[in-house]
């Protein structure tokens, strides 16, 4: 499926002081809003997904499933900053003629949520029945529930938090400095930086997944091998990023994931969340390394009237794109209701 795409008219400007002169907003819809406009599910995608959410969200958008289009309108937006679409460091900048590369100007989550909220006033959506984000998809949803309470019905949070911390933020330092390691970087070109890409990638991975995930799959299958099978799956994973993504916009993206902060502005995180009026769901994975369950609970107990459960899963962070038959047992009942 081919994404739409939305231009801007006029320009956009960002939370950090710069102004992108166009903005383009590349989506995926699914089904068809009904005659009240009521069945509008929205899902806020993470890192380096695209708007197509039936090809990163295995077993999602089916019939039967939370996101079944024969009963929901269901809306996913490129982010600002991505390599699917959206305006961001590979595009053409009007004012040079040339793309931005390493010039991209520096965003925010806070923008990436008000160009979806451009394209849900383009698109004639009012209300959003259920918003929907797993980790910085769950920081971009955390933050329009926030600035648009009338707006969100219900709200699913998996596996995300309210502010970025500082052990995420230095992992997203460690992957920056990989990249940084990579003398290409800063070269007017595509296809910079991509040994230092696939390094960064490969460094997250040890924190998506963590030891438990990657001791269940990754065993070597003889006793000396040539090459261990956890080095050759870290070696493919790089290599697999670097065939569909680009440096540029992996590291603006990393950078922007560090600065969210709902209580920024807003009197703190708790004062924030405290303007939350939709009726929430918190899902925490029991291995994830990053959002902890601990985390995942103190978020919950912040929320207004929000409901906790926690996903059983060998797979750590990464535990909300394996765990569809869990996810889909505990988010339809919460979004029929």
């Amino acid at each position: 499926m081919e994404a739409q795409v939305y231009t801007h008219s006029g320009p956009f400007r960002l939370e950090t002081g710069h102004t992108l002169p166009e903005l383009r907003i590349a989506y995926h819809t699914y089904g068809t809003p009904n005659a009240a406009r009521d069945n509008v599910v929205w899902v806020c995608h993470a890192l380096t997904a695209n708007s197509d959410v039936a090809d990163w969200w295995p077993h999602t958008v089916e019939a039967g499933r939370f996101l079944d289009p024969a009963r929901h309108y269901v809306v996913c937006a490129n982010i600002l900053g991505s390599h699917y679409g959206t305006t961001g460091p590979l595009h053409v900048n009007p004012a040079t003629g040339r793309p931005y590369y390493r010039d991209f100007p520096p965003f925010t989550i806070r923008d990436m949520v008000h160009a979806h909220r451009l394209l849900a006033d383009a698109l004639g959506i009012g209300t959003i029945d259920t918003l929907i984000g797993s980790s910085v998809g769950g920081f971009q949803a955390v933050e329009w529930a926030v600035e648009e309470p009338q707006r969100i019905r219900k709200l699913i949070l998996i596996a995300t938090a309210a502010k970025a911390s500082p052990w995420s933020i230095a992992i997203d330092e460690t992957q920056r400095m990989a990249i940084e390691a990579d003398t290409s970087f800063g070269e007017p070109r595509d296809d910079a930086a991509m040994a230092g890409l696939a390094a960064a990638r490969a460094i997250g991975l040890l924190s998506y997944r963590g030891s438990r995930g990657y001791n269940l799959t990754q065993q070597d299958r003889e006793e000396l091998p040539a090459r261990h099978r956890a080095s050759t799956y870290q070696q493919y994973q790089g290599e697999k990023l670097c065939r569909r993504y680009n440096a540029y916009s992996y590291y603006a993206i990393l950078n922007a994931f560090d600065t969210h902060d709902a209580g920024r502005g807003r009197g703190g995180v708790a004062a924030a969340l405290a303007r939350i009026r939709a009726r929430t769901l918190v899902v925490g994975i029991t291995t994830d390394l990053i959002f902890t369950p601990r985390e995942m609970r103190e978020l919950h107990a912040m929320i207004p009237g929000s409901r906790y459960h926690e996903i059983d899963s060998p797979f750590g962070h990464d535990g909300f794109l394996v765990e569809h038959e869990q996810l889909n047992d505990l988010l339809r009942p919460f979004m029929e209701q």
